[in-house]
């Protein structure tokens, strides 16, 4: 199948633009992304983006290139916008075809499998004489996700996790619609010498936010999905491309080499949590991109301040410090921090992570998504989107006790203690056991998550990052 995918506007042309957001970027980001998943996950799929950067492109230009292609089907990704007035998704295909046509039996695939993953409200299937609709000799479609002056829409469209999950439901509506066959997996090595560990994949490592938010872009043209990740070694901040994390050594030397065919030579692993660190670069030339060569600081780093990726386990951090904390984002976050560190205790689990599960879940306790705050539901605990919002508690401390015993459901088969009743309506549903590490939720907790569990990790390193400044703060300011 030779798809064309077609990211709206660019260059000079913005697209809708509000609340800080460009359609431009937007569009382009869940672009790549979908190219990233298809190319990797399925077989005999040509894909041809009509840009890969930030440039300007006429429509005709744009169609002529797919139909000259040959494409088999062209497929334009938008971001709407009405003065703030309304938000939802929908999306288009030619409006002199019939209902019963090809295009709009692929529509109607398609429409099903997005709405399934973006949380937005269901606007419908509709017609249009667009250009790109109509000038495109493929069947074509063309999807509007979201309302960019929206306030819902847009605290969705800012979060990463969810420009994935618009990707994956594009793609999963085309799997389905044409038939495309997933590439096989490779089965699990006999046996991982380093079992517990987790192999980060640093495909550099930058003094300058610009330099490794240029690494970014360049990966994301070569279909390689990577983000920036802040740590400090030797007292200097460093900004590390990460472009992925696994828990077995030999996908993650996969991924290694991946990077580097595309180019980038100073790729490197780091290990958190047991396991032997590969040599690591310690120099080396940003050949791909032509900026500076910041690596000094690849070093010999085991990232600690994340800690265990062990569900069960001692609470690090005090409420106090977990509050103080999300109040650095959202000064009227409530003070969960203390039930999150006693709940943890008595359940022997991490309740610090816990609450940078739940900080993620509720964007810092602002309540963004379907969930509300009067829900009291912290984890999202049956929440899936549109009308399905998902439990209600009646305290936050019941919220917190149904998150934390949903948590125990996947990393242990032990009874549940006794000391409180079971306020999870869905602990009986969760496979007892089946993940012990907070990386072992991507794909059970959020779908398809595929870096669920390390996006937490990673906010419980900010929460440890803010913890000692503060507190090396206060040791400066004591009298000698």
């Amino acid at each position: 199948m030779k798809l064309y995918v077609d990211p709206g506007h660019g260059g000079t042309d913005p697209g809708a633009q509000g609340n800080g957001l460009n359609e431009k970027d937007l569009t382009l980001d869940i672009a790549l992304k979908l190219q990233s998943i298809l190319t990797n996950g399925y077989e005999n799929i040509e894909i041809k983006l009509s840009r890969t950067s930030d440039v300007t492109k006429s429509l005709s230009q744009r169609t002529n290139e797919a139909n000259s292609w040959g494409a088999n089907y062209y497929l334009a990704i938008h971001i709407n916008a009405a003065n703030g007035s309304a938000q939802g998704y929908e999306d288009y295909i030619y409006s002199g075809l019939s209902n019963t046509s090809p295009t709009a039996n692929y529509q109607t695939i398609i429409h099903a499998e997005v709405m399934k993953l973006n949380q937005l409200t269901d606007r419908g299937r509709k017609k249009a004489n667009f250009h790109v609709l109509r000038e495109s000799t493929m069947p074509a479609f063309l999807s509007e996700n979201g309302f960019i002056d929206n306030a819902h829409d847009t605290a969705l469209m800012k979060q990463a996790s969810w420009r994935q999950n618009v990707a994956q439901g594009h793609a999963n509506g085309l799997a389905k619609a044409f038939n495309l066959k997933a590439k096989a997996t490779p089965p699990p090595a006999p046996s991982d010498p380093g079992a517990g560990a987790l192999y980060r994949v640093i495909a550099g490592s930058f003094q300058t936010r610009e330099n490794a938010d240029e690494r970014v872009t360049f990966l994301r043209s070569k279909g390689i999905d990577s983000f920036v990740n802040t740590t400090t070694l030797s007292g200097k901040t460093w900004f590390r491309v990460q472009a992925g994390a696994y828990s077995n050594r030999e996908n993650a030397e996969k991924r290694l080499a991946e990077v580097k065919k595309a180019g980038i030579g100073d790729a490197f692993l780091v290990v958190e949590n047991g396991g032997a660190t590969p040599a690591e670069s310690s120099s080396g030339n940003d050949n791909s991109t032509g900026g500076n060569n910041d690596n000094s600081g690849s070093g010999n780093s085991s990232d600690m301040t994340i800690g265990s990726n062990s569900i069960m386990g001692p609470t690090s951090l005090s409420g106090a410090q977990m509050n103080a904390y999300v109040k650095t984002i959202n000064p009227n976050a409530p003070d969960l921090g203390n039930f999150y560190q006693n709940l943890g205790e008595y359940y022997g689990i991490r309740g610090d992570i816990a609450f940078a599960q739940a900080i993620h879940e509720t964007n810092y306790f602002r309540f963004t998504g379907t969930v509300k705050t009067e829900q009291n539901n912290y984890a999202g605990i049956g929440a899936t989107g549109g009308s399905q919002t998902g439990a209600n508690f009646a305290t936050p401390q019941e919220g917190v006790l149904a998150h934390l015993q949903h948590l125990y459901a996947y990393a242990t088969t032990t009874p549940l203690p006794p000391q409180y009743p079971l306020v999870d309506p869905r602990f009986s549903l969760v496979t007892r056991g089946s993940a012990p590490r907070w990386i072992d939720l991507n794909g059970k907790w959020a779908v398809p998550g595929e870096t669920y569990g390390q996006m937490i990790l990673e906010l419980y390193a900010k929460i440890v990052s803010h913890t000692i400044k503060n507190l090396q703060t206060i040791l400066t300011e004591l009298p000698s």
